[in-house]
């Protein structure tokens, strides 16, 4: 099973106001579908965007063979 670290849309749409979850989530899973494990949020709406990132879970993650999407990788990147 390919894994990925990607973000997960939640919060409210009628608003456009949406908050994020960083997961890891089988590659073949719908982007809001079921998630292995919850390893973050992030809430672009807040200046400065609101991250929290658990490093070490990440870490273990790509340690297994899991890959980092774009977006993620930035805000991993940002969040050292």
């Amino acid at each position: 099973m390919e894994v990925r670290i990607r973000l997960q849309k939640i919060g409210k749409s009628a608003k456009k106001h949406y908050n994020y979850r960083i997961v890891a989530i089988s590659k073949t899973n719908k982007r809001d579908g079921a998630h292995l494990e919850i390893l973050g949020h992030y809430d672009p709406a807040k200046k400065p965007a609101a991250v929290s990132i658990n490093k070490e879970r990440i870490a273990l993650w790509v340690q297994k063979g899991a890959q980092l999407s774009d977006t993620v990788k930035s805000l991993v990147k940002k969040n050292k």
